[in-house]
């Protein structure tokens, strides 16, 4: 199971990427294994030396009770030191920002989200971004039709 951040290839422009775990709690996990998790609007931010996530958004278990979780919940990303030193110092750029890409579960089990140090695209590159989709989109249809 994927889940990806689709606006986030439109919007910004990758420039450094990291595969980060993450604390959920009980229900959460289960949510995310049915899909219902979204990035919409997502970002990562430090505080106290840890990176947090913040509107990364987990429906509610189907299946919970009471004790089911808080589905706007900020959670904690786990980096090492290093990674989180190099993204904070790196993130004070101007310009710079730090969001998720991707969620997904590991061979494991474990839910893992792909993070990314990004610059944001002005209207020109997203423009490019388009015009270059779709003449790849063209391509591969011209290339489905000669087989």
């Amino acid at each position: 199971m994927k889940i990806k951040n689709r606006k986030a290839r439109y919007k910004y422009e990758f420039l450094e990427k990291e595969i980060a775990g993450i604390v959920l709690n009980g229900t959460e996990i289960k949510s995310i294994r049915e899909g219902n998790a979204g990035f919409t609007d997502a970002f990562c931010y430090f505080k106290d030396n840890e990176t947090w996530i913040k509107n990364f958004y987990i429906n509610e278990y189907s299946l919970g009770t009471s004790n089911n979780h808080d589905p706007k919940r900020d959670k904690k990303l786990l980096l090492t030191k290093s990674q989180i030193s190099r993204f904070q110092e790196k993130s004070l750029e101007k310009g710079l920002t730090i969001i998720p890409t991707i969620a997904f579960i590991n061979d494991k089990g474990i839910v893992k989200i792909e993070i990314a140090l990004s610059k944001g695209k002005k209207t020109v590159d997203k423009r490019n971004t388009i015009k270059e989709n779709d003449i790849k989109r063209d391509m591969d249809r011209e290339i489905k039709n000669i087989k």
